[in-house]
């Protein structure tokens, strides 16, 4: 006699989504489902439930906002030159702007290259 061993189905959560730019940290566990912006960074041993804002850190069990990397209007800078979808020349000549410490200086220059 054949026995009908039980099948556990899981819900689908949907993709995992991990943008541009990210930082993970060692030993993170990203759950099904979550997406994680651009620029995110993933403190090491954090654990991913929900989706992390694009230019954010993240961290803990569960991992939670702690700050902002930038300030909204150089996040909103960032996501529209994408960088990460440019040329190695184009990327080059944008690694002295994008590494300045000058935070406004590096929204001034980015501004008039949009």
């Amino acid at each position: 006699m054949e026995q009908n061993t039980p099948v556990c189905e899981l819900p689908f959560k949907g993709d995992t989504i991990v943008e541009n730019d990210v930082w993970i940290g060692q030993n993170v566990t990203v759950l099904p489902g979550v997406y994680i912006g651009n620029g995110a960074i993933i403190g090491a041993n954090s654990v991913v439930a929900k989706d992390v804002p694009p230019y954010c850190v993240v961290v803990g069990n569960p991992a939670t906002v702690r700050k902002k990397r930038f300030d909204d209007e150089l996040v909103s800078i960032l996501e529209k030159i994408k960088w990460w979808d440019k040329s190695a020349a184009e990327i080059n000549s944008l690694i002295p702007i994008l590494s300045c410490s000058d935070l406004d200086k590096v929204k001034e220059e980015l501004k008039e290259g949009i």
